[in-house]
């Protein structure tokens, strides 16, 4: 009987205990993502003051992405809204604009003065919207989604704004040890050919010459002439090795490889570079730091 009483004295205790812990977890502000990079921000900030989500995971390209219900109901269950802006969520900029009159949202790229930002080609009157290549671009996103957490949670501000500090200093040591790897590269062979033009920011910043079959949006189409144009880039410039994109199709980076060797270049593949999306969560790609290191020694590898 003594037994039966303890065991179940000892359930009520467990029961009362999980309640309370997800009571608490339910009074965290919920903040939702779109991307990998944008979420990782999040969590650099806010710790496990908050809790967070992304709605786009590895190998995901946010150009083409379509927002599914789940998607929409984890958006209207959030108290903010964190994303990229400049038309990377191409196909849910409409969804994300008008939930930004309904409820907080930061369009962190947005947030980057005007002066700072490419003219995306081809596009009238659009930025090219993969700003987190260039480290300190990114310190901007950083900045504005640090303030949203604090209008959103001012209880935790100083918390927010420490945080803030130390990635910042994180950032700034990534900074400098992408351009003392980049040095190692000979200037004459300090150009990155990938799929599609995600990387002008990191060329801009780095000193590196970017070539690419498509524009900065996947959806754009490229053609036999764009691959004939490559192609004698690469046998001009004697390029050693070209990109695949973790997110993009490598059917036209292939392409590029055999219409090489046709012509009497080796070329080869150098690796996988992360574009839009990072790598798995848990893993050192899987956060914006990782990722953009693991692109730098993979290009650095190849090229020099």
């Amino acid at each position: 009987m003594k037994q039966i009483l303890f065991l179940s004295i000892l359930l009520l205790i467990i029961s009362c205990s999980s309640k309370k812990n997800e009571s608490a977890e339910n009074s965290k502000p919920h903040v939702v993502a779109t991307t990998g990079m944008l979420y990782d921000a999040v969590i650099n900030i806010a710790g496990d003051k908050v809790t967070a989500e992304a709605i786009m995971g590895p190998g995901v390209d946010p150009h083409l992405y379509k927002a599914t219900q789940g998607d929409l109901a984890k958006f209207n269950k959030a108290d903010l809204i964190v994303y990229n802006g400049i038309l990377l969520e191409g196909k849910m900029s409409e969804i994300l604009k008008k939930l930004g009159r309904q409820k907080p949202t930061v369009a962190a790229a947005e947030s980057i003065p005007k002066e700072m930002l490419k003219s995306a080609i081809g596009y009238q009157d659009a930025y090219d919207p993969h700003i987190w290549f260039d480290v300190k671009r990114w310190r901007y996103a950083v900045k504005a989604i640090s303030h949203a957490l604090i209008k959103l949670d001012s209880a935790n501000q100083k918390y927010y704004e420490a945080n803030t500090q130390t990635y910042f200093s994180r950032l700034d040591s990534l900074d400098t040890y992408v351009r003392e790897r980049i040095n190692e590269i000979p200037e004459s062979q300090r150009i990155l050919v990938t799929a599609h033009d995600a990387f002008v920011y990191f060329g801009d910043a780095y000193g590196i010459r970017v070539e690419a079959l498509q524009g900065i949006s996947t959806v754009a189409d490229f053609g036999l002439k764009d691959i004939a144009e490559i192609i004698d880039l690469i046998i001009e410039n004697n390029i050693k090795a070209i990109f695949v994109e973790t997110s993009v199709s490598e059917k036209s980076i292939n392409a590029v490889v055999q219409g090489c060797k046709e012509k009497g270049h080796e070329v080869k593949i150098g690796g996988y570079l992360y574009s839009d999306a990072m790598g798995e969560l848990g893993t050192e790609e899987g956060t914006y730091i990782g990722m953009f290191r693991s692109n730098v020694e993979t290009i650095v590898n190849a090229l020099k």
